[in-house]
């Protein structure tokens, strides 16, 4: 069996993958160490580019390489904050009012793609399997192509893939979505997101879709199929209790003397729901005067992006939303929003969230939404607290036993708050065993190995094949 090339546009360090990462560098990590191979991707580091065309770097850590490049300011702008983070993350969740287009961009997207691929070329071996990852490398396949890479290579989208009808507000769709038919195997969060991709296909690109998710497209064929990322839950409520005595855990519980708490965590983005999520919950203690006081609500948004000014807009309209609602409702020993925006270890996230009495996952439109995984691991099964999740995150097609609201429904969402902070025990408990199960019949590995065992059943190409299978 070949190594795995893994290529993603951030790599995490060996260190972060031992500790803090996140559950996609979790997953890839435990696939690479199984099977030996490359992580490779941007470093994160804007540098010369003298010092760009000398990479990539190399560092060692077990059978895995971490093999990372740095942008340039020119191809930093245009790639990663342009093309990106200014007109492919918007228009994907459904934001056309954000996105921008600029033809510079694009070209800065394709060419950065190109030549990382170019550097990537240098690593392969003939029976490695690439995995490339995200809305970021969307032409990975077509530049490795063009280089005469023969090798079985798949993608999977970790944000929603749009209708038709919003994908075609990007001018160069086409070319997205043929470079998208240059994979042997694209990978989904859903359904919904397949079927969007299959839509496209038949209404714009004049292909066809088999029932099996066997896509004819731009003179190409290729698999298409859905995988849902996951969590290790069992993993992550043994963490949760050992950390549950804590000191950072013990002082929350002091501050809050008795008082109810609902946790949301979230990166800082306009996806996430947070100013509508703010607004609900002072919906929940202006309807309900016996929770002013009772309840706290903590909201854990971690900066993002912050060179675009998209994102500064979202954080200075969320701290003015709290200090709103705060001024309006707060007393001399009660804050009835406690918002942090700063960075915290995930298992420290953990814990945190095994001593809430709700989940607050409100996102406007997500991919998967991993925070709603963790948030139910995370629980105490003895006394489990409520997941109100947003029917627009992926996992609310798994999780039956959270509590699904419109994040667009005000009203709605602070109906469902007081309904979860008044569930009795034995239907929180319920809910809490339907979400477990589900979680572990859908656990990040079960994801990250039936995604690479589809890759490895695609035939192999000859060589000249380069566009798909004929």
């Amino acid at each position: 069996m070949g190594r795995l090339i893994v290529v993603s546009n951030r790599v995490a360090t060996p260190t972060e993958t031992k500790g803090s990462a996140g559950g996609l560098a979790v997953g890839v990590f435990g696939a690479l160490k199984d099977a030996g191979g490359v992580w490779f991707g941007w470093s994160g580091d804007v540098v010369s580019e003298t010092v760009a065309n000398a990479g990539p770097m190399l560092e060692q850590d077990g059978a895995v390489t971490f093999a990372t490049v740095g942008l340039t300011r020119k191809d930093y702008d245009q790639y990663y904050r342009g093309f990106s983070n200014a007109t492919l993350w918007p228009v994907f969740h459904y934001r056309n009012d954000l996105a921008r287009y600029e033809r510079e961009e694009y070209a800065g997207y394709r060419r950065v793609n190109a030549w990382l691929a170019h550097k990537l070329v240098k690593l392969l071996q003939p029976d490695d399997i690439i995995w490339i990852h995200d809305y970021h490398l969307i032409p990975f396949a077509e530049a490795l192509r063009s280089e005469g890479v023969t090798n079985r290579i798949g993608f999977f989208l970790h944000i929603p893939f749009p209708a038709p009808q919003i994908l075609l507000n990007i001018p160069p769709h086409e070319e997205l979505v043929k470079s998208l038919s240059c994979y042997d195997l694209l990978g989904f969060q859903t359904a919904t997101d397949q079927q969007a991709f299959h839509d496209y296909v038949t209404r714009h690109a004049r292909g066809t879709v088999s029932a099996d998710g066997s896509v004819e497209a731009f003179g190409r064929k290729l698999r298409t199929g859905v995988y849902r990322i996951g969590v290790f839950p069992d993993e992550i409520a043994e963490q949760a209790k050992r950390y549950e005595s804590r000191q950072h855990v013990l002082e929350l519980k002091q501050s809050l003397e008795g008082r109810k708490l609902i946790m949301s965590v979230d990166r800082l983005d306009y996806s996430k729901g947070l100013v509508e999520r703010f607004r609900a919950f002072e919906l929940l203690l202006e309807r309900s005067p016996e929770w002013r006081g009772n309840v706290t609500l903590v909201q854990i948004a971690p900066p993002t992006r912050s060179d675009v000014a998209t994102y500064q807009k979202i954080r200075q309209d969320l701290e003015y939303e709290a200090g709103r609602i705060n001024g309006r409702y707060s007393g001399l020993d009660y804050t009835p929003i406690r918002y942090l925006n700063q960075q915290y270890d995930r298992w420290k996230l953990m814990s945190l969230f095994r001593e809430s009495q709700i989940g607050f996952v409100t996102p406007l439109h997500d991919g998967m939404n991993l925070v709603a995984k963790e948030y139910v691991a995370a629980q105490n099964p003895d006394d489990p607290g409520v997941l109100v999740l947003s029917i627009f995150a992926g996992a609310a097609a798994e999780l039956s036993g959270a509590v699904l609201v419109n994040p667009h429904d005000a009203i709605g969402m602070c109906e469902a708050l007081q309904r979860a902070l008044q569930m009795p025990l034995d239907a929180r408990q319920r809910r809490h065993e339907i979400n477990m199960a589900a979680l572990r019949e859908n656990d990040l590995g079960v994801w990250r190995d039936s995604f690479l065992r589809d890759l490895r059943s695609v035939p192999v190409r000859r060589a000249g094949e380069g566009g798909g299978h004929q």
